[in-house]
């Protein structure tokens, strides 16, 4: 399911499965986007920071036509304990193997994979990103 912003319509909400993880998109060319990211964090419950939350920055192969800055979106990953993950959605190899990606992190967060909890697989890639 995609949402543009939290929090979401209380309308439909016997009607919405669980929700497993979210993954906050910040286009590196707007800041438009990282203002409504932020703004939407706010509306997250705090136990979703310990491995269900992480953020996909697109548009990196662009990075002349950056409006927002790299730290902004590394102390994001930082403060809020989450994964930062970056992807170039022009390119076709990248996007599969990001949706990939982002599909086998879904599988883990929904308890699909044994012995592997979403805290500790996001644990994991926080480290993976500080070498």
């Amino acid at each position: 399911h995609l949402a543009t912003s939290l929090p979401l319509p209380s309308e439909r909400d016997h009607l919405r499965p669980r929700i497993d993880l979210i993954v906050f998109m910040i286009d590196i060319k707007s800041k438009y986007s990282l203002q409504n990211v932020e703004a939407s964090l706010a509306y997250v419950d705090a136990s979703f920071f310990l491995g269900k939350v992480y953020f996909l920055v697109t548009g990196v192969g662009r990075v002349n036509c950056c409006s927002v800055e790299m730290n902004a979106i590394w102390k994001l990953g930082e403060v809020y304990c989450s994964p930062v993950l970056f992807c170039e959605l022009e390119l076709e190899g990248v996007r599969v193997a990001t949706a990939q990606r982002l599909l086998r992190v879904l599988q883990i967060c929904a308890g699909h994979v044994p012995g592997v909890s979403a805290l500790y697989f996001g644990t994991l890639m926080r480290n993976s990103a500080d070498d």
